[in-house]
This record gives structure tokens, C-alpha cells and sequence, in this order.
């Protein structure tokens, strides 16, 4: 595990808008920040940003909800045409509560309002629009990190960061949604503690906990920091996505 970590945000990112190059952006940010790659080095990248770079807005103007996104408004207390996109994005509704819906995203994760978000969203007076999570976050790391490591000739990591709660405590914290380049999981089943015990179920998340960290450094609001260069953690290379990261429904105890 590292001695040390060190978390640079790149600040004064610009806002991104659909179709644009993330990959320019990164590097004019990290050159406007006197930075360059260095081997080992992981990207946290919001995923809003990833989002709005692949277009992913939906006007509520253009959803016609459906008698099940209705009733779901109904019990939920929001709008029918975000509901109906919930439930476009979803594979299956686990918990409703006026004012939050919890869903298993189709893409696996169990997540409130299948992250479709409106904050840090441009929207004009009647024209409400959301944004919805990446398509493919793994794909998208992916990309990134190819992109990155032959623009500037190392290894590089990515992590997209979401944020989400969590069943038994309250707040929310960065998680990993898309991974690319490294061991999500660090696995030290069967190795000794410090009185020699030997241990049978310890495997730590550190996709996620590098992007809480990250998270941290970001912000929430105007802080306009979707990125975050993290130094000197050291990652066992892997090609697994965050996929790995998803608990096997049979093992989930809260559904």
C-alpha cells in the first residue's frame, strides 16, 4: 500500500459541453496547471462530465411517461417523465419513498433515481432537462486511458466517479462506476495480520475509496473540479472493469 497519496484537483475546468474532446481538455488542464502524467498515475473524472461529453441530456419536454412511470410519480412524489426515464434506465425499481426512487441500473449498480441528475445542468425557463449516466462507464475509462497513456507515453489509470448513499448510513460518498487499467478490488484473503492471524475475508474496494477521495476534493457545487490526479497509489494492473465491484444479487442482504 503507498507511504503516501497525493490528490491534485485540476482546477477551473471548463464547462463541457456534448460532443467535445475530454481528452484535449484534460491535457490543456493539466498543462494550465503546470502537470504532466507520470507512470502509475490515476484520472478521477466526474461522471457528469463524461455524461455531458457524450450527450447524454434528455429534454422532459420530449418523455411521454407510461402508466407504470405514473404510479411510480404517484408513490415517489416526482415528476412522471423522470420517472419514466428511471425506469428506461433500470432493470428492476427495489425501494420508493416520496422522494427518492432506488433502482438496480442497468448497468448493475443500485443507485437513487438511476443517477439522473439535475444539478450543475443548463436549463431554460420551461425547458427542463437531466442528465443521465454514461452508457458504457467501463468503455469510457477505457477510451480515456488509452487516449492519455499514448498522448503522453505511461501507464495510466481511470476511475469515474459517481455519488451515491448508502443503505446504513446517512450522506453521500464518490464511488467507482467505470474503472480502467488496474485491480478494483485488492483481495488479502490468506495473508497475516499483525499477530499472525491469518485473514479469510478482507478484500478492500479501492476503486471506491480512491474515488471517495477524490469526491472529497471536487466538491459538490460551483467548485468546478470534475477532475482529480491522484499520485502514489500503487495498483495491481488488470483489465477488470468496475464490474467486479457489483455484489451478486444472492449475496445482497439489503434486497
Amino acid at each position: 500500500m503507498p507511504a503516501t497519496l497525493a490528490l491534485i484537483p485540476l482546477k477551473n475546468f471548463p464547462l463541457v459541453e456534448p460532443g467535445q474532446d475530454l481528452v484535449r481538455l484534460i491535457c490543456d488542464a493539466l498543462e494550465h496547471s503546470q502537470l504532466s502524467i507520470e507512470e502509475g498515475d490515476v484520472l478521477v473524472v466526474a461522471q457528469k462530465i463524461i455524461s455531458k461529453a457524450e450527450g447524454r441530456y434528455v429534454r422532459l419536454a420530449d418523455v411521454d411517461p407510461g402508466p407504470e412511470a405514473m404510479t411510480l410519480a404517484k408513490q415517489a412524489e416526482k415528476d412522471p417523465r423522470q420517472m419514466e426515464l428511471v425506469l428506461r434506465e433500470s432493470r428492476e425499481v427495489v425501494r420508493v419513498r416520496p422522494g427518492v426512487v432506488i433502482v438496480e441500473h442497468r448497468n448493475g449498480y443500485v443507485h437513487a433515481n438511476a443517477g439522473i441528475d439535475k444539478s450543475n445542468i443548463p436549463n431554460s425557463n420551461g425547458d427542463t432537462q437531466v442528465l443521465l449516466l454514461p452508457e458504457n462507464p467501463d468503455e469510457s475509462a477505457c477510451e480515456l486511458m488509452k487516449a492519455l497513456s499514448e498522448r503522453y507515453g505511461v501507464g495510466l489509470k481511470i476511475i469515474i466517479n459517481d455519488s451515491a448513499g448508502r443503505a446504513w448510513r446517512n450522506g453521500t460518498v464518490g464511488i467507482a462506476i467505470g474503472t480502467a487499467g488496474f485491480d478494483p478490488l485488492f483481495n488479502q484473503v490468506g495473508e497475516q495480520d499483525l499477530y499472525g492471524n491469518i485473514l479469510e475475508v478482507t478484500e478492500a474496494a479501492v476503486a471506491d475509496e480512491l474515488a471517495a477521495a477524490a469526491s472529497f476534493v471536487m466538491g459538490q457545487a460551483a467548485e468546478a473540479c470534475p477532475v482529480v490526479l491522484l499520485r502514489g497509489a500503487k495498483l495491481k494492473p488488470s483489465t477488470d472493469g468496475s464490474r467486479s465491484l457489483l455484489r451478486d444479487r444472492a449475496q445482497d442482504m439489503f434486497r
